[in-house]
């Protein structure tokens, strides 16, 4: 982890409440897909935590979502600003134990650390397959970029308006697959539990203080004790979660 300023490039919109914004700035502490950053924001007391999306030897991109006074504030931050961040928090996702045809779920404003895990997957030489799932097709983001680097990928919307009708798991139990990573709500988190074959990794999504796991108030219980979503995770392995 480093603490250090960063140089905003580029704060675009998506959709009507996502943005991706990109960062200058050391990358180093970037060791696996699935970490997150925390940004300081004016007047706010607890950091923002963000997953990383991509990046390079110079620049880190992150997709965030407008949730409440912390993301609104962030739209409004223009090129050239700089950001108070902390860089390479958390337990990424283990691609050592994928083998040759992984499958990568995302759901809403989990979908963004699939893409740098789809990435390393590949440079692995791995086949990744990726299923998108979103409510509608207003809320859609990100599926070009993944079309141009995976041979398949998958939608779902809820109305059926674009792609398969129904959730990620729809796609999924027509699926051969030899692992699977995961991002997103805790209901798709669930419906995958009773869904999916063979083993994989969640990344949680949780309430965080500090972001390091000094303050304790993200810990939560698995089979093997307590673990701390922000430092032990957010990656944690289907076969030591307690749902």
């Amino acid at each position: 982890m480093i603490s250090a300023y960063y140089t905003v490039v580029s704060n675009e919109k998506l959709t009507e409440n996502v943005y991706k914004m990109v960062l200058s700035g050391e990358t180093n502490a970037i060791t696996a897909p699935g970490q997150f950053i925390n940004i300081k924001l004016s007047g706010l007391f607890l950091r923002r935590p963000i997953s990383i999306y991509d990046w390079d030897d110079k620049t880190l991109t992150i997709i965030y979502k407008v949730v409440g006074e912390g993301t609104e504030q962030m739209t409004d931050i223009k090129a050239g600003e700089k950001l108070d961040c902390l860089v390479g928090l958390g337990n990424g996702f283990d691609t050592s134990v994928s083998r040759e045809r992984p499958v990568l779920i995302g759901g809403g404003v989990g979908i963004p650390p699939m893409y740098g895990l789809a990435k390393k997957l590949i440079a692995e030489g791995k086949r990744p397959q990726v299923i998108l799932g979103f409510n509608k097709e207003s809320e859609i983001f990100a599926y070009n970029e993944f079309c141009a680097i995976c041979d398949d990928v998958y939608i779902t919307t809820v109305d059926g308006s674009v792609g398969t009708k129904g959730f990620v798991t729809d796609v999924l139990k027509n699926l051969d697959y030899t692992y699977f990573y995961t991002c997103g709500p805790m209901p798709m988190f669930k419906a995958i539990e009773t869904t999916a074959k063979g083993s994989g990794q969640f990344s949680f999504e949780e309430r965080m203080g500090c972001g390091f796991g000094a303050c304790m108030g993200c810990t939560c219980k698995t089979k093997y004790g307590n673990k701390r979503i922000c430092k032990d995770g957010p990656v944690l392995v289907r076969e030591e979660i307690i749902w």
